[in-house]
């Protein structure tokens, strides 16, 4: 029976159409973002919206001579971890700059961009020095003997760092992806901010660079808890990647090309990516840059990248050499404490693979054979669809979505009264005796919270003290962010390797403006005629883009059975061609090119037209 349940639920999968309807994706997206007020530390502001929470943390910092006021807590705890936090703003921010235009439809693009920047204005405080960076505020084991309201906790708010005599190179690098990454975001709307953020991206990178070390041998209190399990070697290329992105600096593309095979991003296979393990998300990023034609002398490198993003891709199909385990509902299984954050963030990476992949016209290439994108898609719905209420116990994994979902939350302001509602205090160990051995639900509803999720069987048991699977975490609600703005936008048109947001300016010099020409037969090889011209011009986002029109001409009197192009400096997607690498044939459906006949090809970027010439040819 679990063979064929296992069947049963791949079959399912595979013919799930991409029809976006059954659940109120935009709904959930509402919700989920609440959540991150609800994790808000520091002083409210006036348009908070979870009204059940207070200001709470007023002297974070004060003890070390640094203001630490601010930020998120991770989880059910009132302790500010600095690494999840980091990849939680990593990925709030990669939701934005990929369906930033989405989640303005939905209305959802203000909040956030306020959640996002919730973080970056605390790690702007816990970097008070180019070498100096504050990674947690209280620890988990005073924090975990008592159950209190942030409002009114009692326990040691002790801050710890990380320096050169006591380096974190995980924490430093993954603070200066969120940085660079969210730089990205307010490139438009607060150039200055933009810059700020760019700078300490800057200054975080090369501090985690030169002083290499994993964060929870400085700060070891994190160690029980987040501790550094994959090293630092994925965060330094995964900074690098952000930076590259929101720099346009060939120093940070370079590095990855340059440390991607000692580093571990051409060598590791993966089938997980969260707050500690990134490889799959430098690997995922990495192949982007390729299909954007940006390998250069890398290319080859960044190919292995993409190899090994394929191969993330494919385990989660079960189409590649090495799957992941799922329940028999069809559920990712990684673990069994917070089972989720895995979920949401391999369906963040499929759902942008999906789209990089669509829009430079490619397949996945897996094991078990080519597969199209569409399925990578209809895979992260199936997931989002599950963790909404389409499994085994239709339960909703969302607090506050659906009709049935968690009442219990581990979590201590959810699970007592409202600081608001009652000023009682609620002591150190009286809170377990009061408020979290209560059968009854929480007084505040933690809406939009993704709890930690069912074990390996699809079972769920809704207890306050089943931490392993009521518990929630940002770094579960952060992915969902863009999954669930794409979600809920249907089949709109999507075109994800042309930037969202335009690149910054880095020449110093005004520049002459360079209209591309249209040209006449660029290059003719024997019986092959080549003709460019520019077909269509558009802005977006500042950045004007360019539609090129090429043909190419049989001029011989006999059939071209076989065709290869070279295609150089092209910097955006193709269409009307097969790709093999770096070379370009006739498209698929077409056997041969007759006597006299012409193949027409267009692709988009935002430059002069690419150099497109004859490598070989076969006739008939």
């Amino acid at each position: 029976m679990k063979n064929f349940a296992s069947v049963a639920a791949l079959l399912l999968l595979l013919c799930f159409p991409v029809a976006f309807s059954g659940h109120d994706y935009g709904q959930a997206l509402s919700k989920s973002l609440l959540f991150f007020e609800a994790q808000r530390s520091g002083v409210l502001p006036r348009n908070q919206r979870v009204t059940w929470r207070s200001h709470s943390g007023l002297t974070d910092g004060k003890s070390s001579g640094v203001n630490l006021v601010g930020g998120y807590y991770d989880a059910g705890d009132n302790v500010k971890f600095g690494l999840p936090m980091a990849f939680t703003v990593t990925m709030m921010a990669w939701s934005v700059i990929e369906y930033g235009n989405q989640l303005a439809a939905n209305g959802e693009l203000g909040h956030s961009i306020d959640a996002i920047k919730w973080g970056t204005d605390y790690f702007i405080k816990a970097h008070p020095e180019p070498n100096v960076l504050y990674g947690e505020v209280g620890d988990g084991n005073t924090d975990h003997y008592c159950w209190q309201r942030p409002e009114e906790m009692t326990t040691d708010r002790k801050a710890y760092r990380i320096d050169p005599s006591n380096p974190g190179s995980d924490l430093a690098g993954e603070t200066a992806a969120a940085m660079a990454a969210a730089s990205i975001v307010f490139r438009r709307s607060n150039p200055a901010y933009s810059r700020l953020l760019l700078t300490h991206a800057y200054q975080l990178f090369d501090f985690a660079d030169k002083y290499r070390g994993k964060y929870d041998s400085s700060i070891t209190v994190a160690r029980k808890y987040y501790g550094s399990v994959s090293g630092y070697n994925d965060e330094l290329l995964w900074a690098a990647a952000w930076l590259y992105q929101a720099s346009n600096n060939q120093f940070y593309l370079d590095y990855l090309g340059r440390n991607g095979d000692s580093m571990g991003g051409t060598g590791w296979s993966m089938t997980e990516f969260g707050w500690d393990v990134k490889y799959a998300g430098v690997q995922t990023l990495v192949a982007k840059f390729l299909m954007q034609g940006k390998g250069g002398r890398h290319t080859a490198v960044f190919q292995k990248f993409q190899q090994k993003a394929d191969f993330f891709m494919c385990s989660l199909l079960g189409k590649g050499s090495r799957n992941i385990q799922k329940t028999p509902g069809g559920l990712i299984f990684r673990q069994r404490w917070n089972n989720m954050q895995f979920v949401t963030s391999a369906s963040f990476l499929t759902t942008v693979y999906s789209d990089y992949l669509t829009s430079s016209r490619s397949n996945l290439r897996c094991s078990a054979g080519n597969v199209a994108p569409s399925q990578l898609l209809s895979f992260a719905k199936s997931q989002v669809d599950y963790i909404l209420g389409d499994n085994p116990r239709a339960t909703s994994y969302m607090v506050g979505y659906g009709n049935n979902f968690p009442q219990r939350v581990h979590h201590r302001g959810s699970s007592i009264v409202s600081y608001k509602v009652d000023r009682s205090f609620v002591t150190c160990r009286g809170g377990y005796a009061t408020w979290f051995s209560r059968k009854g639900s929480d007084p505040n509803l933690l809406t939009g919270a993704i709890v930690g999720g069912p074990d390996a069987y699809d079972n769920f048991a809704d207890r306050r003290d089943n931490y392993e699977q009521t518990e929630p975490a940002t770094y579960n609600n952060a992915p969902l962010l863009g999954v669930l703005a794409r979600l809920s936008s249907g089949h709109s048109g999507y075109s994800q390797l042309l930037p969202a947001v335009p690149a910054p300016v880095v020449v110093r010099r005004p520049m002459p403006i360079r209209k591309p020409r249209v040209t006449s037969p660029v290059r003719a090889s024997g019986p092959v005629a080549i003709v460019q011209k520019m077909s269509g011009s558009w802005v977006s986002k500042g950045r004007t883009y360019y539609r090129y029109s090429t043909t190419v001409i049989n001029k011989s009197p006999r059939a071209l059975k076989s065709l290869n192009l070279s295609i150089k400096n092209l910097y955006g997607p193709i269409w009307g061609l097969s790709r093999s690498g770096n070379s370009f044939g006739l498209p698929s459906w077409m056997h041969s090119l007759q006597s006299g006949k012409s193949l027409e090809f267009v692709y988009i970027h935002s430059t002069t037209p690419a150099n497109v010439a004859v490598s070989s040819y076969t006739l008939a």
